[in-house]
């Protein structure tokens, strides 16, 4: 029987999609039957985790344990999360889970160094700023770790949210603008740490890839290598 890989998702579920989507493009697939056996739980009801980080809000890790534990008794052997500000949860959500949960912030993190660049910018969330997950794994790697100040954040912010409500073409000037401002500050590589980042910034990483660290791609990466090995 083949393997299969489980993506909890619906945080948001455009991110969702565009994980699904690399699952499809990085596979060596010439027709259906070769591509890799993916179960998606994008069911949108998780509380939010910024709020829950940030605000004191309704923890999402019990939403979490749950899809995560749906995804595993469908027969994920695998499980990837399609969020990185969830993975303030990580340790909690492998620790009563059977199956390995490979890290999307570690494998980016690796990235980073893989790439030979020393000074690393990030876009993310607050929470993932604030609860340091990036800042700790890139400086454990002999890394320079960058972020927007807080004017600056605060547009990424909005530019996230107005994804998440539909305005594509809006959200993606604003950020825009804070890649900008990051190479300014002296980043030579950015890491687009929040899943809806990459779909943000889909152009410029296809043309510019060594200085886009897609946290995604290099997850979904990860996760095809997994499939692969024997």
């Amino acid at each position: 029987m083949k393997k299969i890989i489980g993506i909890l998702g619906g945080m948001g579920p455009a991110a969702t999609a565009d994980m699904f989507q690399k699952f499809i493009q990085l596979t060596p697939a010439t027709k259906d039957q070769e591509h890799i056996p993916l179960l998606i739980s994008s069911i949108p009801d998780i509380p939010d985790r910024s709020t829950a980080l940030l605000k004191n809000g309704e923890s999402p890790l019990p939403a979490m344990q749950d899809y995560v534990g749906r995804l595993v008794n469908g027969g994920a052997q695998c499980i990837v999360i399609a969020c990185n500000t969830a993975h303030y949860w990580y340790k909690d959500l492998q620790a009563t889970c059977p199956v390995p949960i490979l890290s999307m912030i570690e494998t980016a993190a690796d990235a980073a160094l893989n790439s030979g660049l020393k000074n690393i910018g990030i876009l993310a969330t607050n929470a993932t700023l604030a609860t340091g997950l990036y800042k700790q794994e890139i400086e454990k790697r002999g890394l320079t770790y960058i972020e927007p100040d807080s004017s600056e954040q605060q547009q990424v912010m909005e530019s996230i949210y107005t994804l998440k409500a539909g305005d594509l073409a809006t959200a993606q000037k604003m950020m825009q603008a804070q890649k900008e401002a990051l190479f300014a500050k002296g980043a030579q590589a950015i890491i687009l740490g929040c899943t809806e980042v990459p779909i943000l910034l889909a152009q410029e990483a296809k043309a510019e890839p060594r200085r886009y660290i897609d946290a995604t791609l290099v997850l979904v990466k990860r996760a095809v290598k997994w499939y692969f090995e024997k």
